[in-house]
Protein backbone atom coordinates (compact mmCIF):
# COMPACT_ATOMS: atom_id res chain seq x y z
CA UNK A 1 0.00 0.00 0.00
CA UNK A 2 0.99 3.53 -0.56
CA UNK A 3 3.02 5.49 1.88
CA UNK A 4 1.38 8.58 3.27
CA UNK A 5 4.06 10.84 1.91
CA UNK A 6 3.64 9.80 -1.67
CA UNK A 7 2.05 11.68 -4.44
CA UNK A 8 -1.35 11.04 -5.88
CA UNK A 9 -1.38 9.06 -9.12
CA UNK A 10 0.24 11.07 -11.82
CA UNK A 11 -2.15 12.99 -14.01
CA UNK A 12 -5.24 12.35 -11.91
CA UNK A 13 -7.64 15.26 -12.05
CA UNK A 14 -9.06 15.05 -8.55
CA UNK A 15 -12.10 17.18 -7.89
CA UNK A 16 -15.59 17.31 -6.49
CA UNK A 17 -16.93 15.23 -9.37
CA UNK A 18 -15.09 12.22 -7.96
CA UNK A 19 -14.73 12.82 -4.24
CA UNK A 20 -18.42 12.61 -3.23
CA UNK A 21 -18.75 9.25 -4.98
CA UNK A 22 -15.60 8.05 -3.24
CA UNK A 23 -16.90 9.25 0.13
CA UNK A 24 -20.15 7.34 -0.37
CA UNK A 25 -18.22 4.27 -1.48
CA UNK A 26 -15.97 4.41 1.58
CA UNK A 27 -18.93 4.92 3.91
CA UNK A 28 -20.86 1.95 2.50
CA UNK A 29 -17.76 -0.23 2.45
CA UNK A 30 -16.87 0.54 6.07
CA UNK A 31 -20.46 -0.01 7.17
CA UNK A 32 -20.55 -3.52 5.72
CA UNK A 33 -17.04 -4.30 6.96
CA UNK A 34 -17.83 -3.27 10.54
CA UNK A 35 -21.13 -5.18 10.48
CA UNK A 36 -19.21 -8.34 9.49
CA UNK A 37 -16.82 -7.62 12.37
CA UNK A 38 -13.80 -9.58 13.53
CA UNK A 39 -13.79 -13.24 12.55
CA UNK A 40 -11.54 -15.70 14.38
CA UNK A 41 -10.25 -18.59 12.27
CA UNK A 42 -8.88 -21.50 14.34
CA UNK A 43 -5.74 -23.11 12.94
CA UNK A 44 -5.65 -26.12 15.24
CA UNK A 45 -4.75 -26.31 18.90
CA UNK A 46 -4.35 -22.87 20.43
CA UNK A 47 -3.34 -21.31 17.11
CA UNK A 48 -5.66 -18.87 15.42
CA UNK A 49 -5.80 -15.85 13.13
CA UNK A 50 -8.23 -12.95 13.58
CA UNK A 51 -9.59 -11.35 10.39
CA UNK A 52 -10.50 -7.74 11.17
CA UNK A 53 -13.00 -5.32 9.60
CA UNK A 54 -10.13 -3.47 7.93
CA UNK A 55 -9.43 -6.62 5.89
CA UNK A 56 -13.11 -6.88 4.91
CA UNK A 57 -13.05 -3.22 3.92
CA UNK A 58 -10.14 -3.87 1.58
CA UNK A 59 -11.77 -6.92 0.02
CA UNK A 60 -15.22 -5.34 -0.31
CA UNK A 61 -13.73 -2.24 -1.92
CA UNK A 62 -11.66 -4.33 -4.32
CA UNK A 63 -14.66 -6.49 -5.25
CA UNK A 64 -16.73 -3.36 -5.86
CA UNK A 65 -14.14 -1.95 -8.22
CA UNK A 66 -13.71 -5.24 -10.09
CA UNK A 67 -17.47 -5.71 -10.51
CA UNK A 68 -18.06 -2.11 -11.60
CA UNK A 69 -18.14 -2.76 -15.39
CA UNK A 70 -21.23 -4.93 -14.83
CA UNK A 71 -22.95 -2.62 -12.34
CA UNK A 72 -25.48 0.18 -13.00
CA UNK A 73 -23.81 3.50 -13.72
CA UNK A 74 -25.05 5.09 -10.50
CA UNK A 75 -23.00 2.71 -8.33
CA UNK A 76 -20.15 2.13 -10.75
CA UNK A 77 -16.52 2.91 -9.83
CA UNK A 78 -14.75 3.64 -13.10
CA UNK A 79 -10.98 3.92 -13.47
CA UNK A 80 -10.99 7.66 -12.86
CA UNK A 81 -12.97 7.36 -9.63
CA UNK A 82 -10.69 4.54 -8.53
CA UNK A 83 -7.74 6.85 -9.14
CA UNK A 84 -9.39 9.52 -6.99
CA UNK A 85 -9.84 6.94 -4.22
CA UNK A 86 -6.16 6.03 -4.50
CA UNK A 87 -5.16 9.68 -4.26
CA UNK A 88 -7.45 10.29 -1.27
CA UNK A 89 -5.82 7.42 0.59
CA UNK A 90 -2.73 9.53 1.21
CA UNK A 91 -4.39 12.35 3.24
CA UNK A 92 -6.85 9.90 4.86
CA UNK A 93 -3.89 7.95 6.19
CA UNK A 94 -2.75 10.99 8.18
CA UNK A 95 -5.72 10.56 10.55
CA UNK A 96 -4.47 7.12 11.47
CA UNK A 97 -0.95 8.50 11.85
CA UNK A 98 -2.22 11.22 14.20
CA UNK A 99 -4.07 8.69 16.34
CA UNK A 100 -0.94 6.58 16.63
CA UNK A 101 1.10 9.68 17.48
CA UNK A 102 -1.30 10.40 20.35
CA UNK A 103 -0.74 6.86 21.61
CA UNK A 104 3.03 7.12 21.21
CA UNK A 105 3.27 10.45 23.10
CA UNK A 106 1.75 9.00 26.24
CA UNK A 107 3.76 5.80 25.91
CA UNK A 108 7.17 7.37 25.25
CA UNK A 109 8.56 6.32 28.66
CA UNK A 110 7.62 2.70 27.88
CA UNK A 111 9.04 2.94 24.36
CA UNK A 112 12.33 4.40 25.60
CA UNK A 113 12.50 1.60 28.16
CA UNK A 114 12.56 -0.89 25.32
CA UNK A 115 16.26 -0.04 24.89
CA UNK A 116 18.03 -0.53 21.57
CA UNK A 117 15.36 -2.78 20.12
CA UNK A 118 13.71 0.05 18.16
CA UNK A 119 17.04 1.03 16.64
CA UNK A 120 18.35 -2.38 15.74
CA UNK A 121 15.04 -3.71 14.43
CA UNK A 122 15.68 -1.53 11.37
CA UNK A 123 18.40 -3.98 10.35
CA UNK A 124 15.76 -6.67 10.35
CA UNK A 125 13.39 -4.65 8.18
CA UNK A 126 15.88 -4.11 5.44
CA UNK A 127 18.06 -7.19 5.54
CA UNK A 128 15.09 -9.46 6.21
CA UNK A 129 13.69 -8.70 2.75
CA UNK A 130 16.95 -9.71 1.12
CA UNK A 131 17.67 -12.76 3.29
CA UNK A 132 14.22 -14.25 2.74
CA UNK A 133 13.58 -13.06 -0.80
CA UNK A 134 16.85 -13.11 -2.74
CA UNK A 135 17.73 -16.83 -2.48
CA UNK A 136 14.19 -17.79 -3.48
CA UNK A 137 14.29 -15.40 -6.43
CA UNK A 138 17.51 -16.91 -7.69
CA UNK A 139 16.21 -20.46 -7.25
CA UNK A 140 13.18 -19.49 -9.34
CA UNK A 141 15.43 -18.24 -12.13
CA UNK A 142 14.92 -14.49 -11.66
CA UNK A 143 17.95 -12.42 -12.61
CA UNK A 144 18.70 -8.79 -11.79
CA UNK A 145 15.00 -8.12 -11.21
CA UNK A 146 15.65 -9.87 -7.90
CA UNK A 147 17.72 -6.90 -6.71
CA UNK A 148 14.84 -4.46 -7.14
CA UNK A 149 12.32 -6.89 -5.67
CA UNK A 150 14.25 -7.83 -2.54
CA UNK A 151 16.34 -4.85 -1.37
CA UNK A 152 13.28 -3.37 0.39
CA UNK A 153 9.51 -3.71 0.65
CA UNK A 154 9.24 -1.62 -2.50
CA UNK A 155 7.31 1.42 -1.41
CA UNK A 156 7.55 4.86 -3.01
CA UNK A 157 11.03 5.82 -1.69
CA UNK A 158 12.36 2.52 -3.07
CA UNK A 159 10.91 3.33 -6.50
CA UNK A 160 12.65 6.69 -6.40
CA UNK A 161 15.99 5.14 -5.43
CA UNK A 162 15.92 2.45 -8.11
CA UNK A 163 14.51 4.82 -10.71
CA UNK A 164 17.35 7.26 -10.19
CA UNK A 165 20.12 4.66 -9.97
CA UNK A 166 19.07 2.17 -12.67
CA UNK A 167 16.00 3.62 -14.44
CA UNK A 168 12.53 2.08 -14.25
CA UNK A 169 12.93 0.21 -17.54
CA UNK A 170 15.98 -1.65 -16.23
CA UNK A 171 15.74 -5.19 -14.79
CA UNK A 172 16.11 -3.67 -11.31
CA UNK A 173 13.32 -1.21 -12.13
CA UNK A 174 11.01 -4.02 -13.23
CA UNK A 175 11.79 -5.84 -10.00
CA UNK A 176 10.96 -2.94 -7.69
CA UNK A 177 7.84 -2.22 -9.73
CA UNK A 178 6.74 -5.83 -9.28
CA UNK A 179 7.30 -5.51 -5.54
CA UNK A 180 5.30 -2.27 -5.50
CA UNK A 181 2.41 -3.78 -7.46
CA UNK A 182 2.31 -6.93 -5.37
CA UNK A 183 2.27 -4.87 -2.19
CA UNK A 184 -0.49 -2.68 -3.58
CA UNK A 185 -2.72 -5.56 -4.65
CA UNK A 186 -2.00 -8.22 -2.06
CA UNK A 187 0.30 -6.68 0.54
CA UNK A 188 -2.28 -5.68 3.13
CA UNK A 189 -4.17 -8.96 2.97
CA UNK A 190 -0.97 -10.97 3.06
CA UNK A 191 0.70 -9.12 5.93
CA UNK A 192 -2.50 -9.16 8.02
CA UNK A 193 -2.82 -12.94 7.73
CA UNK A 194 0.92 -13.57 8.09
CA UNK A 195 1.25 -11.34 11.17
CA UNK A 196 -1.82 -12.98 12.70
CA UNK A 197 -0.42 -16.47 12.15
CA UNK A 198 3.01 -15.56 13.58
CA UNK A 199 1.36 -13.93 16.60
CA UNK A 200 -0.74 -17.04 17.15
CA UNK A 201 2.39 -19.18 17.41
CA UNK A 202 3.10 -17.54 20.78
CA UNK A 203 6.86 -17.41 20.14
CA UNK A 204 7.42 -13.65 20.13
CA UNK A 205 6.68 -10.88 22.59
CA UNK A 206 3.73 -8.72 21.38
CA UNK A 207 5.91 -5.60 21.49
CA UNK A 208 8.60 -7.23 19.34
CA UNK A 209 5.89 -8.18 16.86
CA UNK A 210 4.64 -4.59 16.97
CA UNK A 211 8.08 -3.28 16.05
CA UNK A 212 8.19 -5.78 13.20
CA UNK A 213 4.90 -4.34 11.93
CA UNK A 214 6.44 -0.91 11.32
CA UNK A 215 7.55 -1.70 7.76
CA UNK A 216 7.41 1.91 6.52
CA UNK A 217 3.94 1.79 4.98
CA UNK A 218 0.99 3.12 6.97
CA UNK A 219 -1.61 0.71 5.61
CA UNK A 220 0.65 -2.34 5.87
CA UNK A 221 1.52 -1.33 9.42
CA UNK A 222 -2.17 -0.85 10.22
CA UNK A 223 -3.02 -4.30 8.92
CA UNK A 224 -0.16 -6.04 10.71
CA UNK A 225 -0.50 -4.23 14.03
CA UNK A 226 -4.26 -4.76 13.98
CA UNK A 227 -3.81 -8.49 13.52
CA UNK A 228 -1.33 -8.55 16.41
CA UNK A 229 -3.42 -6.36 18.70
CA UNK A 230 -6.53 -8.48 18.09
CA UNK A 231 -4.88 -11.34 19.97
CA UNK A 232 -3.88 -9.23 23.02
CA UNK A 233 -5.59 -7.76 26.07
CA UNK A 234 -6.94 -4.20 25.59
CA UNK A 235 -4.03 -2.72 27.55
CA UNK A 236 -1.36 -4.62 25.61
CA UNK A 237 -3.18 -3.77 22.36
CA UNK A 238 -2.59 -0.07 23.06
CA UNK A 239 1.12 -0.71 23.57
CA UNK A 240 1.19 -2.70 20.33
CA UNK A 241 -0.22 0.27 18.44
CA UNK A 242 2.25 2.67 20.06
CA UNK A 243 5.32 0.53 19.38
CA UNK A 244 4.24 -0.20 15.80
CA UNK A 245 3.77 3.51 15.18
CA UNK A 246 7.17 4.38 16.64
CA UNK A 247 8.84 1.70 14.53
CA UNK A 248 7.00 2.82 11.41
CA UNK A 249 8.04 6.42 12.00
CA UNK A 250 11.70 5.41 12.25
CA UNK A 251 11.43 3.27 9.12
CA UNK A 252 9.73 6.08 7.20
CA UNK A 253 12.39 8.66 8.10
CA UNK A 254 15.83 7.14 8.55
CA UNK A 255 14.79 4.03 6.66
CA UNK A 256 15.15 5.72 3.27
CA UNK A 257 18.81 6.45 3.94
CA UNK A 258 19.28 3.00 5.43
CA UNK A 259 17.92 1.52 2.21
CA UNK A 260 20.06 3.71 -0.01
CA UNK A 261 23.40 3.32 1.76
CA UNK A 262 23.18 -0.17 3.31
CA UNK A 263 20.40 -2.36 2.03
CA UNK A 264 20.78 -1.78 -1.73
CA UNK A 265 24.60 -2.09 -1.84
CA UNK A 266 24.44 -5.23 0.30
CA UNK A 267 21.77 -6.78 -1.94
CA UNK A 268 23.84 -6.04 -5.06
CA UNK A 269 26.85 -7.66 -3.41
CA UNK A 270 24.84 -10.69 -2.28
CA UNK A 271 23.39 -11.08 -5.78
CA UNK A 272 26.91 -11.20 -7.22
CA UNK A 273 27.91 -13.90 -4.74
CA UNK A 274 24.76 -16.05 -4.81
CA UNK A 275 23.68 -15.84 -8.44
CA UNK A 276 26.45 -18.12 -9.78
CA UNK A 277 25.53 -20.68 -7.11
CA UNK A 278 21.74 -20.56 -7.00
CA UNK A 279 20.84 -18.93 -10.31
CA UNK A 280 19.25 -20.79 -13.19
CA UNK A 281 19.72 -20.20 -16.88
CA UNK A 282 16.28 -19.05 -17.93
CA UNK A 283 15.48 -15.38 -17.98
CA UNK A 284 12.81 -13.72 -15.94
CA UNK A 285 9.37 -12.27 -16.53
CA UNK A 286 8.16 -10.25 -19.47
CA UNK A 287 8.87 -6.52 -19.40
CA UNK A 288 6.31 -4.57 -17.43
CA UNK A 289 4.21 -1.66 -18.68
CA UNK A 290 5.77 1.80 -18.39
CA UNK A 291 5.90 2.71 -14.71
CA UNK A 292 4.25 6.05 -15.38
CA UNK A 293 0.98 4.19 -15.89
CA UNK A 294 0.65 2.99 -12.35
CA UNK A 295 3.33 4.36 -10.11
CA UNK A 296 3.70 7.64 -8.26
CA UNK A 297 6.36 9.83 -9.79
CA UNK A 298 8.31 10.52 -6.65
CA UNK A 299 8.33 9.82 -2.99
CA UNK A 300 7.86 13.00 -1.05
CA UNK A 301 5.79 15.17 -3.34
CA UNK A 302 2.45 16.47 -2.06
CA UNK A 303 -0.91 15.46 -3.49
CA UNK A 304 -1.04 18.68 -5.50
CA UNK A 305 -4.29 17.80 -7.20
CA UNK A 306 -6.20 18.32 -3.93
CA UNK A 307 -7.19 21.80 -2.83
CA UNK A 308 -7.14 22.81 0.83
CA UNK A 309 -10.92 22.41 1.02
CA UNK A 310 -10.72 18.96 -0.50
CA UNK A 311 -8.00 17.95 1.98
CA UNK A 312 -10.20 19.11 4.85
CA UNK A 313 -13.22 17.29 3.45
CA UNK A 314 -11.25 14.03 3.24
CA UNK A 315 -10.13 14.34 6.86
CA UNK A 316 -13.58 15.25 8.15
CA UNK A 317 -15.45 12.57 6.20
CA UNK A 318 -12.89 9.92 7.12
CA UNK A 319 -13.20 10.88 10.80
CA UNK A 320 -17.00 10.69 10.68
CA UNK A 321 -16.92 7.31 8.94
CA UNK A 322 -14.48 6.10 11.59
CA UNK A 323 -16.88 7.20 14.33
CA UNK A 324 -19.60 5.06 12.75
CA UNK A 325 -17.24 2.09 12.78
CA UNK A 326 -16.19 2.92 16.33
CA UNK A 327 -19.83 2.78 17.40
CA UNK A 328 -20.57 -0.51 15.60
CA UNK A 329 -17.41 -2.32 16.68
CA UNK A 330 -16.77 -0.86 20.14
CA UNK A 331 -20.24 0.41 21.14
CA UNK A 332 -18.89 3.91 21.77
CA UNK A 333 -21.72 6.37 21.27
CA UNK A 334 -20.46 9.45 19.39
CA UNK A 335 -21.38 11.96 22.12
CA UNK A 336 -19.84 15.38 22.68
CA UNK A 337 -16.60 14.06 24.17
CA UNK A 338 -16.09 11.56 21.33
CA UNK A 339 -16.73 14.27 18.75
CA UNK A 340 -14.22 16.45 20.60
CA UNK A 341 -11.68 13.62 20.38
CA UNK A 342 -12.25 13.30 16.64
CA UNK A 343 -11.87 17.08 16.28
CA UNK A 344 -8.59 16.90 18.21
CA UNK A 345 -7.26 14.22 15.86
CA UNK A 346 -8.26 16.22 12.78
CA UNK A 347 -6.68 19.34 14.32
CA UNK A 348 -3.40 17.47 14.81
CA UNK A 349 -3.49 16.45 11.16
CA UNK A 350 -4.19 20.01 10.01
CA UNK A 351 -1.41 21.43 12.19
CA UNK A 352 1.10 18.83 11.02
CA UNK A 353 0.14 19.33 7.40
CA UNK A 354 0.53 23.10 7.73
CA UNK A 355 4.04 22.67 9.11
CA UNK A 356 4.76 20.29 6.22
CA UNK A 357 3.68 22.90 3.69
CA UNK A 358 5.41 25.82 5.43
CA UNK A 359 8.70 23.90 5.57
CA UNK A 360 8.56 23.40 1.78
CA UNK A 361 7.75 19.68 2.08
CA UNK A 362 11.36 18.75 2.78
CA UNK A 363 10.37 16.38 5.60
CA UNK A 364 7.45 14.00 4.99
CA UNK A 365 4.04 15.05 6.33
CA UNK A 366 3.80 11.85 8.35
CA UNK A 367 6.71 13.04 10.49
CA UNK A 368 5.17 16.42 11.31
CA UNK A 369 1.74 14.96 12.04
CA UNK A 370 3.33 12.34 14.29
CA UNK A 371 5.39 14.95 16.17
CA UNK A 372 2.40 17.25 16.72
CA UNK A 373 0.26 14.37 17.98
CA UNK A 374 3.03 13.02 20.21
CA UNK A 375 3.56 16.46 21.76
CA UNK A 376 -0.12 16.69 22.67
CA UNK A 377 0.00 13.62 24.90
CA UNK A 378 3.60 13.71 26.13
CA UNK A 379 3.37 13.37 29.94
CA UNK A 380 4.79 16.85 30.70
CA UNK A 381 2.48 18.65 28.25
CA UNK A 382 -0.35 20.60 29.96
CA UNK A 383 -3.73 18.87 29.55
CA UNK A 384 -2.00 15.76 28.10
CA UNK A 385 -4.17 13.48 30.22
CA UNK A 386 -7.34 15.22 29.03
CA UNK A 387 -6.29 14.96 25.39
CA UNK A 388 -5.43 11.29 25.84
CA UNK A 389 -8.78 10.66 27.52
CA UNK A 390 -11.00 12.17 24.82
CA UNK A 391 -9.00 10.79 21.88
CA UNK A 392 -8.72 7.43 23.64
CA UNK A 393 -12.43 6.85 23.11
CA UNK A 394 -11.74 6.30 19.40
CA UNK A 395 -10.07 2.95 18.76
CA UNK A 396 -7.11 3.09 16.39
CA UNK A 397 -8.52 0.18 14.36
CA UNK A 398 -11.70 2.17 13.71
CA UNK A 399 -9.53 4.83 12.08
CA UNK A 400 -7.66 2.21 10.05
CA UNK A 401 -10.76 0.71 8.44
CA UNK A 402 -11.68 3.76 6.28
CA UNK A 403 -8.19 4.02 4.83
CA UNK A 404 -8.29 0.34 3.83
CA UNK A 405 -11.63 1.10 2.15
CA UNK A 406 -9.94 3.87 0.15
CA UNK A 407 -7.21 1.39 -0.79
CA UNK A 408 -9.66 -1.34 -1.76
CA UNK A 409 -11.72 0.94 -3.97
CA UNK A 410 -8.56 1.92 -5.87
CA UNK A 411 -7.14 -1.55 -6.50
CA UNK A 412 -9.04 -2.60 -9.65
CA UNK A 413 -7.32 0.03 -11.80
CA UNK A 414 -3.94 -1.60 -11.09
CA UNK A 415 -4.90 -5.12 -12.14
CA UNK A 416 -4.01 -4.78 -15.87
CA UNK A 417 -0.42 -3.93 -14.97
CA UNK A 418 -0.43 -6.59 -12.28
CA UNK A 419 -1.47 -9.32 -14.74
CA UNK A 420 1.67 -8.66 -16.76
CA UNK A 421 3.86 -9.75 -13.82
CA UNK A 422 5.25 -13.24 -13.78
CA UNK A 423 4.04 -15.41 -10.90
CA UNK A 424 7.60 -16.05 -9.73
CA UNK A 425 8.36 -12.45 -8.90
CA UNK A 426 5.00 -12.14 -7.13
CA UNK A 427 5.98 -15.05 -4.89
CA UNK A 428 9.33 -13.41 -4.24
CA UNK A 429 7.68 -10.10 -3.38
CA UNK A 430 5.41 -11.74 -0.82
CA UNK A 431 8.39 -13.53 0.66
CA UNK A 432 10.20 -10.18 0.93
CA UNK A 433 7.21 -8.73 2.79
CA UNK A 434 7.27 -11.67 5.16
CA UNK A 435 11.01 -11.27 5.57
CA UNK A 436 10.92 -7.61 6.58
CA UNK A 437 8.29 -8.34 9.25
CA UNK A 438 9.93 -11.47 10.56
CA UNK A 439 13.49 -10.12 10.42
CA UNK A 440 12.64 -7.01 12.41
CA UNK A 441 10.61 -9.03 14.91
CA UNK A 442 13.46 -11.44 15.56
CA UNK A 443 15.98 -8.65 16.14
CA UNK A 444 13.56 -6.66 18.30
CA UNK A 445 12.90 -9.76 20.39
CA UNK A 446 16.63 -10.21 20.95
CA UNK A 447 17.39 -6.62 21.97
CA UNK A 448 14.18 -5.67 23.72
CA UNK A 449 14.04 -4.78 27.39
CA UNK A 450 10.56 -5.41 28.68
CA UNK A 451 9.07 -2.03 29.73
CA UNK A 452 7.56 -1.75 33.21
Amino acid sequence: MSNVTSASPTGVDVGWAGLPRVFVGVGVTVLFAELIGAVTVPLGGSYKVVLLPLLWALLIGAAWGLASPRLPAVIRFDARTQAVAGAALQPALLLFVAKLGLLVGGSLPKILAAGWALVFQEFGHFFGTMVFGLPLALLLGIKREAIGATFSVGREPSLAIIGEKYGMNSPEGRGVLAEYMTGTIFGTVFIAIFAGVVTGLGIFDPLALAMGAGVGSGSLMAAASGAIAAQQTPEVAKDVAAFAAASNLITTTVGTYFTLFLSLPFTVWAYGVLEPILGRRQTTSEPLPPPEASVPASSHQPATTFSAVEFLSIWLVSALVALVGNYIAYKTVPDVSVLAGAAMIVAAVVAGHLVYVLTKRVVPAVVWVSLVAMALTYPTTPFAADVAAITGKINFLALATPLLAFAGLSIAKDLPAFRSLGWRIVVVSLMANAGTFLGATIIAQFFMHKPV
